[in-house]
């Protein structure tokens, strides 16, 4: 287990999808060892493969005292209610935006042995879920805001220390938009 650096926001890396993981093998249980240390002394709740610069679908968690991980996830929604509320993420440091997610969600994939695992979360866990998904899937959330707090989030990225002009942003939309009134849907 080793503690890697985190890709921050310009990173290539973050706008490419992820491939599914094929080979559930000694070097996917030490990425997903090493997801959980570099989430944990980052003080995250969650942290994808991508954001490692590895571009695996797989993600960590650590909501409300559940540590875990989730490989190949697919997300279903088993209702329209949605929440909004302050998010941030570790590629995008110090930085948080009210950002719209659903309220509940139902995530199925595999543990690091490939047995199936199904996590039903609501609140924050399910806004965690959502949200390292959303990073396999190349999306990051900034492009889930209105267009004028996504101006503002840009504004800020670009005047944050951290943040390298060489390196020029890029927004996305969402692959889901078309699925969902939100955006989320599959």
């Amino acid at each position: 287990m080793t503690v890697q650096p985190i890709r921050v926001f310009g990173d290539p890396v973050l706008r490419t999808p992820a491939e599914p993981v094929v080979d559930f093998d000694a070097e996917l249980r030490r990425l997903v060892a090493d997801l959980t240390e570099t989430m944990r002394e980052a003080s995250g709740v969650g942290l994808a493969a991508p954001q490692l610069g590895v571009g695996l679908r797989v993600f960590t968690f650590d909501v409300d005292d559940v540590l875990g991980h989730l490989i190949n996830p697919e997300l279903t929604f088993p209702d329209e209610e949605e929440q909004e509320g302050q998010e941030g993420c570790l590629s995008i440091p110090g930085l948080y935006f009210d950002t719209k997610r659903r309220m509940n969600v139902v995530a199925q994939g595999f543990n690091m042995y490939g047995d199936p695992v199904r996590i039903v979360g609501t609140e924050l866990m399910a806004r965690c879920v959502q949200h390292e998904t959303d990073h396999l899937d190349g999306v990051l959330f900034v492009d889930r805001l209105d267009p004028e707090a996504r101006k503002e989030a840009m504004k800020a990225i670009r005047a944050a220390e951290w943040y390298d002009a060489a390196t020029p942003p890029t927004v996305k939309v969402s692959p889901h938009a078309s699925s969902s009134p939100f955006g989320l849907g599959r």
